[in-house]
This record gives structure tokens, C-alpha cells and sequence, in this order.
């Protein structure tokens, strides 16, 4: 079971993994990386797609969780269960179930692309194996598969079945879940579309963003989910499409390396820092952030300040 009340946590971050110039885990920058979630009261998500999950091996997988669990961090740790091997999940799981994570994030099968049976035996399977809660991902644009309503409905009657992030950019598709799944969590798997997941009652966010700006993603969910009409900011909106110019998580990286909070911008192969030409597009959107942040201090009487970390350049 978890250590906390997950229905605390409306902020997920989907930690990247810093890599060293050899290409190895830098452990020393990922601990960093999880004191400032743990500053800003994000839960934490573990080898996602933002961290590269499946581009690291099974060991690498396994020393990342460990580490991370080691350092006992005060928030909410949950870690991602993807491939296409029901067997080889099922051990990973198995795995972690003895650690102190508190949740799974369940995929779809990458590119086996299963219908409404074959997706219902998928998640009854892993839902079964754990013991802590699930939030199961629905993201269309990675797997293939947009999960059936349905399905997920029927998912319910299974213990463990806590939550879904929504992540295929349809607003139609999240409320027909939220519809299908009442007691079930929905979060918003977009950062650029929480502001309308909110207006139709979300939990949270499962968000690219915090990890470049973990206090000021922060704002950004607590204000939306006071304020449940209230439209995207302008900054936001350039933020989020400047952190997906190019393939997540590749300008996240470029941008986090341009901040200080990483010692490079390296990424697995076949991901690249190079596939990003310029950056002037990464800074201003991270000054557009900190001016929306001071902005709203000022309106909400907060007296929220975020340090300015030393540059590096590329």
C-alpha cells in the first residue's frame, strides 16, 4: 500500500535521468534533481517516458529505483511500467512491490497496439500483480492504442485501479473517461491542456514542465485547480511548445542543462541534444515562467520566490 494519501498529490513530475558526458546515470544530479521536487511538494514519477525508461536496461531501471528510494524522499514516489512483455512487467513489478514506492504508472503494450480484449488483459494482469495503487496511461501518440472507455470502466471492479492520466490531447476522450470512471482519479497527462482538464474536474497534472520549473509548475496547477475556468497563460503556452519543438525529452534537457540543474544535455540514443539547433526559443520561455510567477505573487499576495540557478552554456 502507499505511504501517503495520493489524493494529496495534484502535481506529478516525470523525472528525466541526467546523464553523465560517458553516457551513465548521474546519480549525484538526480539526487539534486529530487530535493527540488521534494522542495516544490511534487510526487515523483520514475522511468517515463520523460525519463527515458525504456532506453535504460533492466539493472540501470533497477539501480535508479533503488537510489531514489534511498534517499527517503518526504513526496510521493511512483514509478512506470512499460515494454510490451506481459511476463518481464509483471517480474518488474513483482520487484518493486518490496520497495517503499508508493504507486505504479501502467502503459499500453508499446507497438503490439491490443483491442478492447487484449487491453483488458493487459492492465487486469498488472493491476492484479501490484500491491500499490495504479494510474493507468493512456497515450495514444506512443502506444498506438487509444484505451477504450469501456474497458476502463470494467477495470474498476479491480482493487488497486486508483487513477488515469489522459494524455491523447482529446477533451472529448477525457471527459467520456471521467464519465465512464467516476471513481476513478483523472489526470491531466498535458501540461498545455490543464487548464481545460481542471475546468472538467481533474485531479491534477502529470507534467513534463515541473522539472524545469518545479515551484512555478506548482503555482501553475494550484491556480488552475482553484480557478477552474480560468485560461492558459500566454507564457504557458509558449512555455509548452518550446518544451515539445522537437521529440520529449529533448529541449527539456537542452533547457534544464542551460539552467545548471544538469551536467549535460545527453540523452540515449536514438534521442539527441542535437536535434535542437538553438535554444533562444528554451530562454525566453524560462523567462517568460519566472515573470508569471512574480505575476502572480503579486495578484494572490504570495510571497513565493524561486532562486535564479547559474547558466551553463551548450
Amino acid at each position: 500500500m502507499s505511504r501517503f494519501n495520493l489524493n494529496n498529490t495534484p502535481l506529478w513530475t516525470a523525472l528525466i535521468t541526467p546523464l553523465t558526458q560517458q553516457g551513465k546515470v548521474d546519480f549525484a544530479c538526480l539526487a539534486q534533481l529530487v530535493m527540488k521536487q521534494q522542495e516544490a511538494n511534487n510526487g515523483i514519477l520514475l522511468l517515463g517516458s520523460t525519463g527515458e525508461g525504456l532506453a535504460l536496461t533492466e539493472q540501470e531501471q533497477k539501480e535508479i529505483v533503488d537510489f531514489v528510494v534511498s534517499l527517503q524522499p518526504t513526496v510521493p514516489l511512483m514509478v512506470a511500467v512499460g515494454g510490451f512483455n506481459l511476463q518481464q512487467q509483471k517480474k518488474w513489478i513483482e520487484y518493486c512491490n518490496g520497495l517503499a514506492i508508493d504507486a505504479y504508472l501502467l502503459a499500453s503494450p508499446i507497438y503490439a497496439k491490443p483491442g478492447k480484449s487484449g487491453q483488458l488483459l493487459w492492465f487486469s494482469e498488472l493491476l492484479r500483480t501490484a500491491d500499490k495503487p495504479c494510474m493507468i496511461y493512456n497515450v495514444p501518440s506512443r502506444s498506438g492504442v487509444d484505451l477504450d472507455p469501456d474497458m476502463l470502466s470494467t477495470l474498476c471492479e479491480i482493487d488497486g485501479f486508483w487513477a488515469i492520466k489522459e494524455a491523447s490531447g482529446s477533451l472529448d476522450r477525457f471527459h467520456q473517461y471521467r464519465e465512464a470512471c467516476p471513481s476513478v482519479k483523472l489526470y491531466s497527462g498535458d501540461d498545455g491542456l490543464f487548464p481545460d482538464h481542471a475546468a472538467d474536474n481533474a485531479a491534477g497534472l502529470v507534467s513534463v514542465c515541473a522539472n524545469a520549473w518545479p515551484r512555478e509548475t506548482r503555482q501553475f496547477v494550484d491556480y488552475h485547480l482553484k480557478n477552474r475556468t480560468y485560461p492558459l497563460a500566454d507564457e504557458w503556452l509558449e512555455a509548452v511548445d518550446s518544451l515539445f519543438s522537437v521529440a520529449n525529452p529533448i529541449p527539456l534537457k537542452v533547457l534544464m542543462h542551460h539552467q545548471g540543474e544538469i551536467n549535460t544535455p545527453y540523452l540515449r540514443s536514438p534521442l539527441t541534444h542535437l536535434e535542437l539547433d538553438s535554444t533562444e526559443r528554451l530562454v525566453g520561455a524560462n523567462e517568460a515562467i519566472r515573470r508569471w510567477s512574480h505575476q502572480i505573487n503579486q495578484a494572490t499576495g504570495n510571497t513565493f520566490t524561486q532562486p535564479q540557478p547559474e547558466t551553463q552554456e551548450i
